[in-house]
């Protein structure tokens, strides 16, 4: 059993992606998940209050994803605003963000 619940574990330690607050920002990026990370299966915990979204070892997401999902224009510093947590290192510019892991574990 120890050797299955470490290997679930490892497995856990191993996603990287946002904690979001819910609401249509959370709903975007998703999507924009999905889009973005082509060939990657997409999680997503939904907790009510807000929404885990993971994927395994790196996550990129970009803006005009980002948008084209939203409908309307974006700025990836408002991510911030709805961004309670998130899994991972965390590499930000004007065009995208990436959760990622140097190391697997």
């Amino acid at each position: 059993m120890s050797g299955t619940h470490s290997a679930q574990q490892a497995y856990h330690n191993n996603m990287v992606g946002p904690v979001m607050r819910a609401g249509d920002l959370a709903m975007a990026v998703i999507e924009a998940a999905k889009v973005d990370n082509p060939g990657k299966e997409v999680f997503v915990d939904d907790k009510r209050a807000y929404i885990r979204i993971h994927t395994e070892h790196e996550m990129v997401l970009h803006r005009a994803t980002i948008e084209d999902e939203l409908g309307r224009p974006f700025k990836m510093n408002d991510l911030e605003v709805d961004l309670s947590s998130f899994a991972g290192q965390i590499e930000s510019g004007d065009n995208s963000i990436r959760f990622y892991f140097t190391k697997k574990v």
